[in-house]
């Protein structure tokens, strides 16, 4: 070991050249005793080195420490939480692409897919489906490897009569929907239009298996009926008149499956309501009753709107108007032509406008049909 008094026996053109052998940075700058010290501190440095040098090649090999056993564990949990919480995804994902409702269609005892589209309103269809198992394993055997990205869609396709048995359709919008339910109600816009569903699984933009396809259904005029709640007891109580709306009445064999389903559900039978509802022969056989009254009368009712400061006539007679300038009138309909000019002049007196309507009413009434009551 090199120490400070061996060191300062030596000159100063010794001790710098044994600093720059060592490589002791600005050593020839440096006095006597500044050479000293600092080829003790190089001696220690150098002595350090072999030191350690020494002490790793006849180290023995150590035992894991209790930290690194402590991360390994807790690397393991992690592990551990991550593989259950994909498994958990993985079911959920493939619970939500499931149609099939716990094998429900096989446990009614239906063996085939079907899709009912019905009329709830004007703005409102509702996708009423029951699928098999089948029908889902066979959509994902022909998807292949585009079933991992397929998703269960609903396709909404707008229907346009060519003739009168072929029509051409129009996907209006695509509709995502998931596993557990039975059931999807579907906004729609500017009645009067028809439409038609497709139920399947989407995978990208241009591949689409279909499971089934539903009847075709017309919405009928804003206005024309009211909202109902969404549920099979609401429809129980206005059912004919939604059978009516979905096409019920329509072809046979067309809406064979409407009728089946509407009959499942309400358990009675669907049809004409003169059968279905009041039967043959409702009345006791044979007992003498009085003539059914049965009276149909109309009223014509004429709307508009004009300058609130404006005189309107109806057929010479004055219309009151509101103050926003609107006004309505009812006019008795009987049978015949009516020609009804309405006239408007302004408040001035200088301009007047005229608006001529013709309406007819022909009413006609049939034979009555008098059905056998033991028939």
């Amino acid at each position: 070991m090199t120490t400070a008094a061996k060191l300062r026996t030596r000159t100063v053109k010794e001790l710098a050249g044994m600093a720059k052998r060592k490589k002791v940075p600005g050593w020839h700058d440096m006095r006597k005793e500044e050479l000293v010290q600092a080829l003790v501190k190089a001696a220690r440095r150098a002595e350090s080195r072999r030191n350690r040098a020494d002490g790793k090649s006849n180290r023995p090999p150590s035992k894991p420490s209790t930290a690194k056993t402590s991360r390994n564990g807790r690397k393991k949990a992690r592990t551990a939480y991550a593989e259950r919480r994909l498994r958990q995804i993985k079911a959920k994902q493939l619970k939500s692409k499931d149609l099939a409702l716990d094998g429900g269609a096989e446990r009614n005892g239906h063996v085939r897919d079907r899709l009912i589209l019905m009329v709830r309103d004007p703005y409102w269809l509702h996708a009423y489906w029951e699928l098999t198992r089948r029908s889902i394993e066979r959509a994902r055997s022909s998807l292949g490897q585009h079933w991992h990205a397929a998703q269960p869609v609903l396709k909404l396709c707008e229907v346009a009569r060519t003739g009168t048995t072929t029509t051409a359709r129009r996907t209006a919008r695509v509709i995502p929907i998931h596993g557990g339910v039975s059931n999807w109600y579907i906004d729609v816009q500017d009645p009067p239009k028809s439409f038609l569903v497709e139920i399947g699984y989407m995978a990208g933009e241009d591949k689409f298996f279909c499971l089934t396809r539903s009847n075709v259904v017309t919405t009928p005029r804003a206005g024309s009926g009211d909202a109902f709640d969404h549920n099979w007891a609401e429809v129980a109580k206005d059912s004919d008149r939604i059978y009516a709306m979905s096409a019920g009445h329509g072809e046979q064999e067309a809406n064979r499956e409407l009728r089946e389903v509407f009959e499942e559900q309400l358990r009675r039978p669907m049809g004409d309501p003169m059968s279905t509802q009041f039967g043959l022969g409702a009345s006791s056989a044979g007992a003498e009753r009085p003539d059914m009254k049965f009276q149909v009368d109309t009223e014509l009712i004429i709307h508009g709107v004009a300058q609130p400061d404006a005189h309107v006539t109806l057929r010479g007679e004055p219309v009151h108007l509101r103050p926003d300038g609107t006004f309505a009138v009812r006019c008795n309909l009987p049978d015949r032509r009516h020609v009804l000019p309405v006239v408007a002049c302004s408040g001035d007196g200088v301009e007047q406008r005229t608006i001529v309507l013709a309406v007819d009413r022909n009413t006609k009434v049939m034979e009555p049909i008098i059905r056998d009551p033991g028939s």
